[in-house]
C-alpha cells in the first residue's frame, strides 16, 4: 500500500512539473528573441536580426497557419535556425528560451522551414553564373582575390561529407571511405566564400569525380566550351579529372619546373573552397560530423541546401544594398 501511495504522489508531482501546451504558448508570446541585442541574437541564431526578419517575411506566405493556435512564422524560423546552428536533439531545442515548444512541434518547424527555403529561396540565393554578364563578374572576383589563378577562373570546386544515420535502403552505398554513413556534397564557391552551386544528392560512397561527371554544371561547362566559350573554367583538386573547363593539379612534377609552379598557384587559388567547408560547418553545426543528422538522405540534402542559402544571405543582402 505504501508503494502504491508513493507512486501516486510521484505521478502527481510529474503532472505539476510538466508544462502544458497552454503554458508553452504563453511562454512563446512573452519571450521574444528579437528583444536581444544584435550580438547575442547572432550567437544564438547565426544571423543578424535584420537578415532573420528578411527571411521571415519571404517565407511568411508558405509558413503562416490558419488556426488561432498556429505557431507564428517568426517562431518557426527561429526554431529552425537554432536547430541548424546547434545540431542538437529536437527536445532540447524546444526547451530553450524564446522557443518553448514540444519535440513534435520542433520537428514540424524544421521540416516546414527547410522545405520552404528549398522551394522559395534556394534558386535565388545559390546561383551559378550562367549569363555572359554573370560569368564576367565571377572572373573579376577571382582575378581580384589575394591568390588569383590565371584569367578565366570563375569558381573552386570540391566535395565534403555530411554525416547521417544509417539509411534503411542501400545502406552500403552511404558508407564513405572514412567508415561512417554520409552524403557526399559537391560545392562550388568564389574567393569570398559565396556558394555558387550545391549538389547534395549523392551517397557517401560516391567519388568526387563521379558526382562531377553527373552534375548539371559539368554539362553547362561542356556546352559552353563547344559553343566557343573557351576562357572560362573551374579549379579543383586531384580527385577530379583534368578537362578543358576544369583545371586540376598535374601529378609528380619536379620541384622548380613550370608545371610545379602551376600546381602551387592552383592549390593556393582553390583554398577558398576548403575554408568554405570549415566556415559552413562551424556556423551551421548540424552539418558537422559530430552532429549526425537523424534524417533520411533526401531530407538531409534539403537541410544542406537550406544552410547554403543561410550562408549566402549576407552576400546577397550586400549585393542588394550596393
Amino acid at each position: 500500500m505504501a508503494f502504491e501511495y508513493l507512486a501516486y504522489v510521484l505521478s502527481q508531482d510529474e503532472e505539476l512539473l510538466r508544462p502544458s501546451p497552454v503554458d508553452r504558448r504563453l511562454l512563446r508570446e512573452v519571450d521574444n528573441p528579437f528583444h536581444l541585442n544584435a550580438t547575442e541574437f547572432r550567437k544564438l541564431y547565426r544571423l543578424t536580426p535584420d537578415l532573420a526578419h528578411d527571411i521571415i517575411s519571404q517565407l511568411d506566405g508558405l509558413l503562416r497557419g490558419t488556426r488561432i493556435t498556429a505557431i507564428s512564422t517568426e517562431k518557426q524560423v527561429i526554431t529552425a535556425l537554432r536547430f541548424f546552428a546547434t545540431g542538437c536533439y529536437q527536445r532540447p531545442v524546444g526547451e530553450q528560451w524564446g522557443i518553448s515548444m514540444s519535440q513534435s512541434s520542433v520537428s514540424r518547424c524544421i521540416h516546414r522551414v527547410t522545405n520552404a527555403i528549398n522551394h522559395s529561396l534556394f534558386f535565388d540565393k545559390v546561383k551559378f553564373p550562367m549569363t555572359q554578364i554573370e560569368r564576367q563578374a565571377a572572373k573579376e572576383v577571382f582575378s581580384a582575390s589575394p591568390a588569383p589563378f590565371v584569367g578565366g577562373t570563375i569558381g573552386a570546386i570540391d566535395c565534403t561529407h555530411v554525416s547521417i544515420m544509417s539509411p534503411r535502403n542501400h545502406e552500403e552505398a552511404y558508407v564513405n571511405h572514412h567508415g561512417y554513413h554520409s552524403i557526399n556534397v559537391q560545392m562550388i564557391c568564389d574567393p569570398n566564400l559565396k556558394i555558387l552551386n550545391v549538389n547534395a544528392k549523392f551517397p557517401g560512397a560516391r567519388h568526387d569525380a563521379f558526382i562531377w561527371s553527373s552534375s548539371a554544371v559539368r554539362r553547362v561547362k561542356q556546352r559552353n566550351f563547344e559553343n566557343g566559350s573557351r576562357n572560362m573554367f573551374l579549379i579543383g583538386d586531384s580527385g577530379y579529372p583534368l578537362e578543358p573547363w576544369l583545371m586540376t593539379p598535374l601529378p609528380n612534377q619536379p620541384e622548380g619546373s613550370p608545371k610545379f609552379r602551376y600546381n602551387e598557384v592552383l592549390c593556393k587559388a582553390r583554398n577558398p573552397v576548403e575554408r568554405l567547408f570549415g566556415v559552413l560547418k562551424g556556423t551551421w553545426r548540424c552539418l558537422s560530423q559530430q552532429r549526425t543528422l537523424l534524417y533520411h538522405p533526401g531530407f538531409t540534402g534539403r537541410i544542406v541546401n537550406a544552410c547554403a542559402v543561410l550562408h549566402n544571405c549576407p552576400y546577397t543582402s550586400l549585393t542588394l544594398n550596393t
